[in-house]
């Protein structure tokens, strides 16, 4: 990629945001439609369930493959592909007749999405080359992420009660179209050195591994334990396989050597706890303002606004933390507020009193806030730039494992405890263990990041990163011999 002026560089920065805010704000002005779309297509908890871990499900499984993709055949190529699909995608579930199309149509969404934001973190992993000014820009695109959370909300509520949830999709259509107009003119073509091959049976194992285990969470309450015990079964063979496989191939879809650095393993586990968080507290808070409380869609979204608003506050400031001092205060910050916020809900019932819902909306957002900027500068900033993509990719799929694994699971739960005849009286009791999970999740930000931000840790990644860049030059001789 060539070098860019200052300027340049922040327009390609704001369009590689356009694409994170649709993408952002698509999940949640969705999570607060959920109980009109209920309502509408008759869904039930499952359904629910399926319309969010449909699109983070087909997202997560082909992230990787749009990472190395794009690494291959041109960044900004698969960036446009990924705008058309995605923008499509949207039209097609504003028109949804039933619940089955609304599914499909949103797993067209994933898989535009899955060419967003692993590209557009490596056109910024490759357009802001020096390390800080890499964490401020980061920093920048995780406060989209707050933008989108304090949009949303609102944005959902006024379209919902106003116009109806499938309006909720025409948002995208003007930004996407937007975004890839933006696109063709200003960002310049990038792709790694040394072209990765494609993957086929590594794809078709991460497919099944995530498939199979969603499947078994989200049907675990309904299909009864020897369907929940075949599904889980396939899960725990196509991981092995993965394991196997994967190190056998010169050029794997996902580089097991990567893990051998203890940021990037602990990015990834903070990764997927906090997004499992998120999701699951999202999905639990809409339930309860909208089908206990009975606020309509609008109010609703005014009571999260608080969880928005720390949100957008705190990840810029993120970023400039990372960026100055290093990941670790932030991770530390990040995961005492959203341990303490999960600890509200689930020992002291947070949701039944204004006053400790408030708080609880405010840790949560100030948590999330902080945790975004180090997950995604620690995953991309001890790999080669020329792997950027792939890395990108596995920190983003850790994501949308994470939020995938966080509405099953918390979902389930609700699910097996929660009695149709009596929703309103049994939800708090039922949604209690979910709120204990998110807890452990905040927990496990807090300890991995303390664990995986020190001097130890940080010398593993310059290892790693060494013995990727030999591994590169080897095989780059090899090839001209």
């Amino acid at each position: 990629m060539p070098e860019l002026s200052p300027r340049h560089r922040l327009l390609v920065l704001a369009i590689c945001c356009m694409s994170l805010l649709i993408v952002s704000l698509d999940n949640t002005v969705l999570n607060v439609a959920l109980p009109s779309m209920q309502k509408e297509l008759h869904a039930s908890v499952a359904g629910l369930q399926w319309t969010i871990d449909a699109y983070t499900l087909v997202l997560a499984s082909l992230l990787m493959l749009a990472g190395s993709t794009a690494d291959r055949i041109g960044r900004r190529r698969v960036f446009k592909a990924g705008l058309v699909i995605f923008t499509l995608g949207s039209v097609l579930c504003s028109v949804a007749p039933n619940l089955d199309s609304l599914v499909a149509f949103r797993m067209v969404q994933a898989v535009g999405g899955s060419m967003l934001n692993p590209v557009a973190m490596s056109i910024i992993t490759n357009t802001f080359t020096d390390p800080r000014e890499r964490a401020r820009a980061i920093g920048v695109w995780g406060g989209v992420v707050g933008i989108s959370m304090a949009a949303g909300p609102i944005v959902g509520g006024l379209l919902v009660d106003s116009v109806g949830w499938r309006s909720i999709f025409w948002i995208n259509l003007p930004v996407g179209l937007a975004a890839l107009l933006l696109t063709w003119r200003y960002v310049p073509e990038s792709r790694a050195p040394k072209a990765r091959r494609p993957d086929p049976v590594g794809q078709l194992l991460v497919i099944a591994l995530l498939g199979s285990l969603t499947y078994a969470i989200i049907e675990a309450p309904s299909s009864g334990a020897p369907k929940t015990l075949a599904f889980g079964a396939i899960a725990v063979a196509a991981l092995l396989g993965l394991l196997w496989y994967e190190p056998r191939r010169a050029e794997p879809l996902i580089d097991l050597r990567f893990f051998r650095s203890a940021p990037f393993s602990g990015a990834t586990v903070v990764a997927i706890s906090a997004f499992a968080a998120l999701s699951g507290f999202l999905f639990l808070s809409t339930l309860y303002l909208q089908n206990v409380r009975g606020l309509d869609a609008l109010h609703a979204g005014l009571w999260m606004l608080p969880m928005a608003v720390m949100c957008f506050v705190c990840a810029p400031l993120s970023g400039r933390l990372v960026g100055n001092r290093g990941p670790r205060l932030p991770l530390l910050i990040a995961g005492v507020a959203m341990t303490a916020s999960g600890i509200l809900f689930a020992a002291f019932e947070g949701e039944t009193s204004n006053v400790t819902l408030v708080i609880g909306y405010v840790l949560f957002g100030l948590g999330f806030g902080f945790v975004n900027a180090p997950i995604t500068n620690t995953a991309v900033s001890g790999m080669p730039r020329a792997q950027a993509g792939v890395a990108a990719a596995v920190a983003s799929t850790s994501r949308q494992i994470g939020g995938t694994l966080g509405v099953a699971v918390v979902g389930a739960v609700l699910a097996s405890g929660i009695q149709a005849s009596s929703y309103r009286e049994t939800f708090v009791t039922a949604a209690r263990p979910g709120w204990w999970i998110l807890a452990g999740c905040g927990l496990a930000v807090l300890v991995l990041g303390a664990l995986t931000s020190g001097r130890w840790a940080r010398g593993t990644a310059e290892r790693t990163a060494r013995h990727l860049e030999s591994a590169e030059v080897r095989d780059s001789v090899t090839v001209r011999a």
